[in-house]
């Protein structure tokens, strides 16, 4: 898993998309065990970054959906989850927020 998360920010980062996160959440009650989050320099960025990740990804990551729009987009390969957005809408949606806190969660019984 670790070797599948490094590619993924490896792509990312080489490809110039900033400020890269990863989040651990596995045993915490969520869908997928790891988010990645990453800020694109803007609209056209964001669909070159999807690009780039298909282009290296595959056919080693099953793309299972992709949710696309210029400023956000949204890549599901099961057990990860990667949100590419524009700095505006990752300041607007505050994922990171949301997501430390959820990782941080002591799981309660």
């Amino acid at each position: 898993m670790q070797t599948r998360i490094e590619k993924i920010v490896n792509v990312l980062d080489k490809n110039k998309a900033e400020s890269i996160e990863v989040f651990d959440l596995r045993e915490k009650n969520y869908f997928v065990d790891y988010a990645i989050i990453a800020s694109s320099l803007g609209t056209k960025h964001t669909l070159a970054l999807l690009d780039y990740l298909k282009k290296d990804l595959k056919p080693a990551e099953k793309f299972n959906n992709v949710d696309e729009s210029g400023d956000w987009i949204v890549v599901d390969l099961g057990d990860i989850l990667i949100h590419i957005m524009t700095p505006e809408f990752r300041i607007k949606y505050d994922m990171e927020n949301f997501l430390s806190e959820l990782a941080a969660k002591k799981e309660t019984l």
